[in-house]
């Protein structure tokens, strides 16, 4: 059995992040399903893993995690000698991929949920996309990826010169958007245009939206 264990589910997209690093490490892992339409995210043996009660939690033999972005590190920095190296070893290769990461996280992620939920979600569960608020975080999102565009023109990859965990916590927010008329908005900027497909073309990536197919 496994040491590692993720409990999430795999249309979450925190919890597709974590799975997308554990198979870029090759490690092996034990997948726990969650059921949110039931709230078992909310009940007392999950909250003993989150106490927010949020997907996914995380363990690796004693040590119990959450946040995803969060998990991850520990993945990479732990495992470095497996697989991917998601990692940077020098201090200041390592420092400037951090700030892209933060950067995911405090300027892309939030824009990109929001589109997310109203040009993805909101239409599957029968809801109406609010045209306003689309609108509003799509200038929003234009501005971040103004500056993706110079950083990509310098750089191959978001964080440097190789993929790293500051290029992998985009994938999931990123295949939806391109589901989704914000993909424009990437095409018309050719290096985050070139980076976005080669990103998603990775093969731990085919593998973690094979898991969701199959759901």
């Amino acid at each position: 059995m496994a040491a590692m264990k993720v409990h999430g589910n795999v249309f979450s997209t925190a919890t597709q992040r974590v799975v997308a690093c554990l198979i870029e490490k090759d490690l092996d892992y034990e997948f726990v399903p969650v059921d949110m339409r039931s709230g078992e995210h909310k009940k007392d043996h999950f909250l003993c893993f989150n106490p927010f009660g949020q997907v996914p939690a995380f363990e690796d033999g004693d040590l119990k995690l959450f946040e995803s972005r969060a998990i991850t590190q520990f993945i990479g920095h732990v495992y470095s000698g497996k697989g991917t190296q998601l990692i940077f070893e020098n201090p200041k290769k390592m420092t400037i991929m951090a700030v892209w990461m933060e950067v995911e996280a405090h300027q892309f992620d939030p824009v990109a949920s929001k589109l997310g939920w109203e040009l993805a979600v909101k239409p599957m569960l029968g809801m109406t996309t609010d045209a306003a608020v689309v609108e509003e975080n799509e200038v929003k999102l234009a501005k971040v990826l103004d500056i993706y565009e110079a950083r990509l023109a310098q750089n191959k990859y978001m964080g440097g010169d190789a993929f790293t965990l500051a290029d992998l916590h985009h994938l999931p927010t990123v295949q939806i958007l391109m589901g989704t008329q914000c993909k424009k908005l990437f095409d018309s900027r050719p290096c985050v245009s070139a980076w976005c497909a080669e990103i998603l073309a990775r093969p731990s990536w085919a593998k973690v939206l094979a898991m969701q197919a199959n759901n």
